[in-house]
């Protein structure tokens, strides 16, 4: 009796490992175009180049930055842009960038944590997750203790710190999918 349950116990596995195996393939082949293989396209509604401000004021958002409901990630200014229909900025704020940068280009939010601990070793939080760059992770977080201090230049960091405030917004706007544009 005993060898026959743990023969059914050892078919159980081996089919509940196929399933999952399978499953996984399935979900993978399902995924929409970038959220798999975090990557930036040639998207050609997004200039690599830095743009003229649609507006005045630091906050303005940069022309040829896409269209749609998006982030919008300037490196050179180190701002971040919440973009709802229309091209409405819903929140605009400055962050702390990585020592590693995405390259300019259009990705998709990929993953997300609520509270991790960052490559840094600070507690962080809201963690928005939406390329890799030669096995650094790019994504947006806060530090649970509110600091943005500079990255270590000698570390290799994706990670681009917000306040509390503004990781939360990020958070509750950026979600699975979103598109995040990456501008110089």
């Amino acid at each position: 009796m005993a060898g026959s349950s743990s023969s059914f116990v050892a078919g159980l596995t081996v089919a509940a490992l196929a399933t999952v195996g399978f499953l996984a393939y399935q979900a993978q082949a399902g995924v929409p175009a970038g959220l798999g293989k975090p990557r930036a396209s040639s998207s050609p509604a997004v200039s690599a180049a830095k743009g003229p401000r649609e507006g005045t004021g630091p906050g303005a958002l940069p022309a040829g930055s896409g269209t749609g409901v998006r982030v919008v990630y300037a490196l050179d200014d180190d701002r971040v842009w919440l973009v709802g229909e229309g091209d409405t900025v819903k929140r605009t704020f400055r962050v702390t960038a990585g020592t590693v940068d995405p390259a300019p280009g259009v990705y998709s939010v990929t993953s997300r944590s609520n509270a991790v601990t960052g490559t840094d070793g600070a507690a962080i939080e809201h963690v928005v997750r939406f390329t890799n760059v030669q096995g650094v992770t790019i994504g947006f977080s806060a530090a649970v203790d509110g600091s943005t201090p500079r990255p270590n230049p000698t570390v290799r960091t994706g990670g681009i710190r917000e306040s509390r405030a503004d990781g939360a917004a990020m958070w509750d706007f950026a979600t699975i999918g979103r598109t995040v544009a990456v501008l110089r």
